[in-house]
């Protein structure tokens, strides 16, 4: 593909030790005029597969506090176009996200500094078309105008990339009619080591800050927000999480997939209200 057929879209790739993901990831959207891969220090072969398919690969060395991977690319990378694409690299859009990002880019609609991606889960190598689904991010934004809220700037021992923070753009956003693939979760032990993770970040965000959602611009995540401040403060969180999951969102349409997904959310919830209490425990 020639550079005159690109689409003027910078994409921003966050990775470590992605060797499996990263080419699948790429190849989704080679119509990118360019490609920025943020690594740190990845021990496998993610850095060499990135390059061969023409990436520019910067490595970022967290430092601890804030700001993580993501607001650090944002901040510092030499973008060559206005519009930005962030996908992580167990992610990748279908082929008509082309023609409906080239529309974007080479002739904005003034009113919208940012657009909603949905994405579709995949657990154990099949998408989930009920539980999580739909999952709404803001993707697709002029670099200049978004970042990513600052939640907490507590250590939280997740790692050295945003968790569930979203970007907040100046100005209005849309949405996107192609749906993201995910492919978060290829084995249970990929979910329980992620969320081990995540249960930490969750944790530190119950036991010190407001989780302020007053500033997200689309309705439906806004209220996810704030009805998980109010959810944090239920008795059972494990029981009604899965509940939530396995019938309110439909996993048992899923089938055995959906039911384990959802299982697995409930330990989810149980490890992160039991280190929320720990913390708190340790402060008295």
């Amino acid at each position: 593909m020639s550079k005159f057929e690109k689409v003027p879209v910078s994409l921003l790739i966050p990775c470590k030790n992605e060797q499996r993901n990263i080419a699948r990831c790429i190849q989704s959207v080679e119509w990118v005029d360019e490609v920025f891969v943020v690594d740190s220090q990845s021990s496998d072969e993610t850095i060499k597969i990135a390059e061969s398919l023409g990436a520019n690969v910067v490595q970022f060395k967290y430092k601890g506090g804030w700001p993580k991977k993501k607001n650090w690319a944002l901040q510092n990378l030499p973008f060559s176009n206005e519009w930005v694409l962030i996908l992580d690299a167990d992610e990748c859009l279908p082929p008509e996200a082309k023609d409906e990002i080239r529309a974007i880019v080479i002739n904005p609609d003034e009113r919208n500094s940012g657009f909603w991606i949905n994405r579709r889960y995949f657990f154990l190598g099949k998408p989930l078309n009920h539980a999580y689904f739909p999952n709404w991010n803001l993707r697709l934004f002029k670099h200049k105008l978004g970042r990513y809220e600052m939640i907490t700037d507590h250590s939280t021992d997740s790692g050295d990339h945003e968790i569930h923070e979203h970007v907040i753009v100046q100005g209005s956003s849309g949405k996107l009619h192609s749906i993201m693939d995910h492919h978060a979760f290829p084995t249970i032990e990929s979910f329980v080591e992620k969320h081990n993770r995540y249960s930490n970040w969750e944790a530190v965000v119950e036991t010190s800050t407001t989780d302020d959602e007053s500033c997200l611009q689309n309705k439906k995540v806004k209220g996810k927000r704030k009805l998980r401040r109010i959810f944090r403060k239920l008795p059972f969180r494990p029981t009604l999480r899965f509940l939530y999951v396995f019938i309110w969102q439909g996993g048992i349409w899923d089938g055995w997939r959906g039911y384990v997904f959802s299982r697995l959310h409930a330990q989810y919830e149980y490890l992160s209200a039991a280190k929320a209490k720990a913390i708190l425990r340790s402060r008295k």
